[in-house]
């Protein structure tokens, strides 16, 4: 039960979203057992942020249920993340962070996993 939220100080219109959306949605199965059936995101943009200056930045956080990334996995997530804020909202890639929390309980359905 993978979840990406995504924090933009720049705008991030619709067909952009989707486009993200499904390409993130492709990038969480470089952790294994994760997939884009059980992926939530969320998205804000034109949020007040600022990376030393107010030049376009972002920051992907990434919270994750069940099995056990290796760091190679996450360096994977990484690089596709960061490829995709970068391609697709052109932010450069040393301004774009991405973190990452392992939780140990998931509540779903009304009860926790």
């Amino acid at each position: 039960m993978p979840y990406i939220e995504t924090t933009s100080n720049v705008s991030i219109p619709g067909r952009k979203e989707q486009v993200i959306k499904d390409r993130m949605g492709d990038a969480i199965e470089k952790i294994p057992g994760k997939t884009e059936s059980w992926l939530m995101l969320s998205f804000r943009d034109n949020a007040a942020m600022y990376k030393g200056t107010d030049a376009p930045c972002a920051i992907c956080q990434v919270k994750l249920f069940g099995g056990s990334a290796t760091e190679e996995d996450y360096a994977a997530l990484t690089e596709a993340l960061t490829d995709i804020l970068r391609e697709e909202l052109d932010i450069d890639s040393d301004r774009i962070y991405v973190t990452y929390e392992e939780i140990g309980f998931w509540g779903w359905n009304g009860g926790n996993l």
